[in-house]
């Protein structure tokens, strides 16, 4: 392998792991074992902490091959707890709201879950990296200013019900990128009459490269070690 020419690797991201600390790891690795103060390496795709799943890294100049596996379909299993939200909506930060559940029924997830598909507009989160005047919005809601951002249009192509046990709800989502699924659990919530955040987040797939076929990084290391590079 070919790391300083370029070469793609595909990783699981672990949980509580951003996704620069894995393209560091995985750079500190790379310059040690080659002996190179410098190497490229970048990743398709942020997940964020609390995320797990698949995460496309490239090194050298396959760091150019970037934005085409942006652009790819991304398929996660998202699960939801209905009946409470957060301000990241997700599990980053504490539940600052309840509401009723009681009302919700299979029937009638299964009658939201088509509004969903297609070209839907999704307005980010507040903690989210889109930038508003220069700065990151998680910025600006980590100082309590409130800012408005824009509505994107976006793809959904599937969503499907794994499992429906009040509170929690469990989706298979195959979209388009620049889908926040954070956003997407609450606007179900919305949709449901309630209020909805994330507790468990994987991506399952990007294109072609499916979880199952990547490398945890405790192996990768390992893999780097013994590998004559």
């Amino acid at each position: 392998m070919d790391f300083i020419k370029g070469e793609v690797l595909h990783v699981a991201k672990p949980l509580n792991w951003t996704s620069f600390n894995l393209v560091s790891k995985i750079r500190w690795k790379l310059q040690k074992t080659l002996q190179i103060k410098k190497l490229k390496v970048g990743h398709a795709g942020t997940l964020d902490p609390l995320a797990t799943g698949v995460l496309i890294i490239c090194t050298g100049k396959a760091t150019k091959q970037i934005e085409t596996f942006q652009y790819q379909t991304k398929e996660y299993i998202a699960t939801l707890e209905l009946g409470a939200t957060t301000p990241s909506f997700d599990l980053e930060l504490p539940i600052d709201g309840t509401y009723p559940t009681e009302h919700i029924t299979r029937e009638m997830v299964d009658e939201m879950i088509p509004r969903f598909l297609g070209e839907i507009w999704q307005v980010p989160p507040a903690y989210s990296a889109v930038k508003v005047d220069g700065k990151r919005a998680y910025d600006y809601a980590r100082d309590g200013q409130e800012v408005e951002l824009k509505s994107k249009l976006l793809v959904i192509d599937e969503i499907e019900v794994l499992d429906f046990t009040l509170p929690a709800l469990k989706i298979r989502v195959v979209c388009s990128k620049g889908t926040y699924i954070r956003a997407l659990a609450r606007d179900i919530g919305l949709a449901l009459g309630s209020g909805a955040h994330l507790i468990g987040l994987e991506r399952t797939r990007i294109g072609e490269v499916r979880l199952e076929n990547c490398w945890k990084i405790d192996d990768l290391i390992e893999f780097l070690e013994k590998e004559d590079l």
